[in-house]
């Protein structure tokens, strides 16, 4: 049902994002990103990525950290969970 082969890419790329999330580090792809904009003579932005483009859309306005903390921890336990139900024995 599932191709099992993809945990070596689903998980640090989890990991990645759950740092991101917990230390309130930029992703490198924002720089980058820039870098391209003043290549082609657009204007770079301060923010991160996610801030530029979807914070309206994915962060309500009165997020603070500690809610943040426990949406990272619910994002772990989400995967911890289906995790799990890939990998179980089936019961015979």
């Amino acid at each position: 049902m599932f191709n099992k082969k993809w945990i070596w890419i689903h998980l640090p790329a989890v990991g990645w994002a759950v740092l991101l999330e917990l230390f309130g580090w930029i992703c490198p792809l924002t720089p980058l990103e820039n870098w391209f904009r003043e290549q082609a003579g657009a204007s770079s932005y301060e923010q991160n990525f996610i801030e530029h483009y979807l914070l309206q859309v994915i962060y309500p306005g009165n997020l603070t950290h500690n809610v943040q903390i426990l949406l990272a921890f619910i994002v772990i336990l989400l995967n911890i969970c289906i995790y799990y139900l890939v990998f179980r024995k089936p019961r015979k």
